[in-house]
């Protein structure tokens, strides 16, 4: 009973840790209990199972508070998200024990450091993606601790917590060995100090700081449509009217970006015909008696084809012999009349992709897992577009979830992008943690790439984020509107949009010489140090 409420206890303190309704604090010492349960378990002799059951326990607690709101969507894939997620994680630790008994505490703590950010960078890269819980986006509400993120990433936040929690772990094991107060002191300071070296450097970087570059003025559209009732049963006549209304009670002369969200236009649009959709006659309205101004918006698109050969893995097939491909897209579109595409390319697991087709496929048929939005396979681009107006400014058109992916956005930089336009519809989830977690996200994007952000929503929150993550104005969930207001560009490039998540790279290659010298070796006798 005593492990169990341990690792009860391990799994609210991650919970009450998290964005947007916790205080970080408590992820530096949130894995405590669970190690010390682990490492009681091992110095018994007792069987790996219980380890992993422990393990399981206290990340499904932590799972479903923070990401309950899937339910919101579709109660299947909450269960299916909450589970395969807590499982991962248990498998990690799981792993963490094994080599845990035959190395030493140093370089088995190291392996958990590892395999945990080795974990944490495979769920940016498969095709069963859920990065939402990787620790380092658990500063996503107190960006001013991590301005240096600008240097490591999410993963210098990942690094940062393991330090802490093994270092408080280790006092722990000496304190019960020795029964010596002054361990307990010495681990104070010294773990205080871990945590509070980095804010104090965060400070500096954040009063410092200077925008330098030109001003933008941005007007953001909020129409706040209904996406279960509303959305699907609109004409694109209609949204383009709501539209145009909102913009004209905020466009200036000085505008030069009209920002709407993502796939506002969902009426049959078809790929080959955008040039004479509604959308694009409704953006050409809009700018045509504004010479600076800019319309950025997503659309939702279709290519029909009965060509086989054009058939590609992403490609839906609607009755025999006609297919399509499927796009989450954004369109540009300039005062001069010419436009621009990019289509999604990071998809949400289930809802938009089918992971690992050829092997499911033959098991489960078409079935998806709906995590949210409106179950398709989607087609994607490879490269990370950037629209360019007449003048040369770069904006980055971040569809939803791709706003999550710390590395990937940095493409956009990389092809010089001078702001980041995130566009998005958040309503699958309702007035919960699930739209404010994606939109203190977006936050850490500012801070990694030092550029400002205009996010468009349907329904809220949008909003107009500087270069530290500060959120300079926004408009609340469920409000319609516009947003005007104006961000600062950037062209200058990061050490994390050139290295990239290099943290996680260096934590793999580590973690598979560990693993392989410890299994290869003989088992060691356990002791605390």
């Amino acid at each position: 009973m005593k492990n169990i409420l341990l690792v009860i206890l391990s799994g609210l303190l991650l919970a009450i840790g998290w964005p947007t309704y916790g205080f970080p604090l408590f992820l530096f010492f949130g894995f405590v209990p669970l190690l010390v349960v682990e490492y009681k378990i091992r110095s018994n002799k007792y069987h790996k199972s219980q380890v992993f059951g422990y393990a399981v326990l206290a990340f499904f607690i932590w799972n479903m508070i923070a990401t309950w709101w899937i339910y919101n969507s579709t109660p299947f894939g909450m269960w299916f998200a909450e589970i395969a997620n807590t499982l991962l994680m248990a498998l990690v630790f799981l792993l963490y024990h094994i080599v845990a008994r035959r190395a030493s505490f140093t370089i088995g703590t190291i392996f958990l450091i590892c395999i945990w950010m080795s974990f944490e960078y495979l769920h940016l890269q498969w095709q069963f993606s859920w990065p939402w819980l990787n620790l380092g986006n658990g500063f996503a509400s107190f960006t001013s601790w991590i301005q240096w993120y600008e240097y490591t990433g999410t993963f210098g936040g990942t690094l940062w917590i393991w330090i802490v929690n093994i270092g408080l772990y280790k006092s722990i094991l000496l304190f019960i060995e020795h029964k010596d107060k002054e361990i307990l002191y010495k681990s104070a300071l010294r773990n205080g100090g871990i945590i509070i070296i980095p804010i104090v450097i965060s400070f500096i970087i954040l009063k410092t700081y200077e925008e330098d570059g030109t001003s933008v003025e941005v007007v953001i559209l909020q129409p706040n449509i209904n996406p279960y009732t509303e959305k699907y049963n609109t004409s694109d006549d209609r949204v383009g009217a709501l539209l145009t209304s909102l913009t004209s009670k905020e466009i200036t002369k000085d505008t030069d970006f009209i920002i709407a969200p993502e796939t506002v236009f969902a009426d049959n649009n078809r790929l080959k015909t955008f040039k004479s959709s509604i959308a694009k006659k409704t953006a050409s309205s809009i700018v045509q008696n504004y010479p600076k101004a800019n319309f950025l918006s997503g659309i939702s698109l279709l290519d029909v084809f009965r060509d086989p050969s054009k058939a590609h893995s992403q490609t839906n097939e609607h009755k025999s012999g006609v297919f399509y491909d499927d796009y989450n897209s954004a369109f540009l579109v300039r005062p001069d009349g010419s436009d621009e595409l990019y289509h999604k390319s990071k998809l949400v697991v289930g809802v938009e992709n089918f992971p690992y087709q050829s092997v499911f496929k033959p098991i489960v048929g078409d079935a998806m897992i709906d995590l949210g939005g409106t179950v398709a396979k989607k087609t994607t681009q490879s490269d990370r577009e950037v629209f360019f107006t007449k003048e040369g400014l770069g904006a980055a058109p971040i569809i939803c979830y791709e706003s999550v992916y710390g590395e990937f956005v940095t493409g956009y930089v990389r092809n010089n992008a001078d702001f980041l336009a995130i566009i998005t519809n958040d309503a699958w989830w309702d007035d919960t943690q699930g739209h404010q977690q994606h939109l203190a996200y977006a936050k850490l994007r500012a801070i990694e790439t030092r550029r400002s952000i205009a996010r468009s929503a349907n329904t809220g929150i949008s909003a107009i984020i500087n270069q530290t993550g500060k959120v300079i104005s926004s408009l609340a969930y469920n409000e319609q509107g516009a947003l005007k207001g104006s961000l600062t560009t950037n062209d200058k490039i990061t050490f994390y949009v050139r290295a990239g998540d290099y943290l996680a790279r260096v934590a793999i290659f580590l973690m598979i010489f560990i693993f392989l010298f410890s299994v290869t070796r003989r088992r060691k006798k356990i002791t605390a140090l």
